[in-house]
C-alpha cells in the first residue's frame, strides 16, 4: 500500500518577515507558542499522512534540528536541502524521488510551510487524474484583493465571473512534474499550462486561512 505523503515548502528566505526571520526560518515562527510548520505536521498526522517531505535552505539546518526524523510527531520526515532556493516547482521536482518512492506512489500532497490554516487535509480528493493538480481557493486576502484563479464547476478556468486566492495547500500527481528540470522555476508556468490542457480542478476552503506573509499579520494571529 502507497504511503500517504506530503510535502512541506519550507525554503523561502522570508523577506517580507525581517528582522523576523534574519535569524529563524519562517516556518518556525510561532503562533500560540506553536511553529507554524508543527500545525501542519499536527493536521497531517490527523489525516493519516505518514511520510512529511521538508525542503529547506534559508537556515533550513534550524528546521532539521527543530524537527528531526519526526518520531515525535508520529511521522517519518525526509528533507530535501537546497543550497539556494528553487522556488515552488524546483523545490518539488527535487524532491520527487522522496515523494513517490515506489511505483505505485501516485499523488502528494503540498502545503506552503508560512500559512496558518485549520484545513482537513482529509478533504482533498482521493484520486485526481492522470498529470493533474487540485488547488485548495480560499477568500481573496486584503493583500490579494484581485484574487488568482477562476473556479467554475470545480475546475479551474481561464475565465469566471470572480477569482479566488490560491491557498498553498494541493495535491498533484505525480506526472504534473513530468520533463521539469531541477531549478529555479514557480509553479505559476506549470498552472497555466495545465488550466490550458483542462488539468486543473480545485476546492473552495471557507474556514481558517491567512498567509503569514509580514510581522503585522503574524501579531495579528498571536493576538486573535
Amino acid at each position: 500500500m502507497a504511503a500517504k505523503t506530503a510535502m512541506i515548502l519550507a525554503a523561502g528566505r522570508g523577506e517580507r518577515m525581517r528582522p523576523l526571520t534574519d535569524k529563524a526560518p519562517k516556518p518556525l515562527l510561532t503562533v500560540k507558542g506553536k511553529s507554524l510548520i508543527e500545525y501542519h505536521l499536527c493536521g497531517l498526522k490527523l489525516a493519516g499522512y505518514q511520510r512529511v517531505v521538508i525542503n529547506h535552505a534559508w537556515l533550513g539546518q534550524q528546521i532539521e534540528e527543530y524537527i528531526g526524523d519526526g518520531q515525535k510527531f508520529g511521522l517519518q520526515i525526509l528533507y530535501s536541502p537546497e543550497k539556494h532556493a528553487l522556488e515552488t516547482a524546483g523545490g518539488i521536482t527535487q524532491a520527487l524521488p522522496l515523494l513517490c518512492q515506489t511505483s505505485d506512489e501516485t499523488y502528494f500532497t503540498v502545503v506552503n510551510g508560512d500559512v496558518f490554516t485549520d484545513f482537513d487535509f482529509n478533504k482533498l480528493p482521493l484520486e485526481i487524474g492522470a498529470g493533474c493538480a487540485h488547488l485548495v481557493l480560499v477568500d481573496n486576502p486584503k493583500h490579494n484583493p484581485d484574487g488568482d484563479f477562476y473556479l467554475v464547476n470545480q475546475k479551474i478556468q481561464q475565465s469566471g465571473q470572480q477569482k479566488l486566492t490560491f491557498s498553498g495547500i494541493a495535491k498533484y500527481h505525480k506526472d504534473f512534474f513530468k520533463g521539469q528540470k531541477v531549478e529555479v522555476k514557480p509553479l505559476v508556468p506549470l498552472f497555466r499550462q495545465a488550466i490550458a490542457q483542462q488539468k486543473m480542478s480545485a476546492q473552495y476552503y471557507p474556514g481558517i486561512w491567512t498567509d503569514v506573509g509580514t510581522p503585522e499579520r503574524l501579531e495579528q494571529l498571536n493576538q486573535a
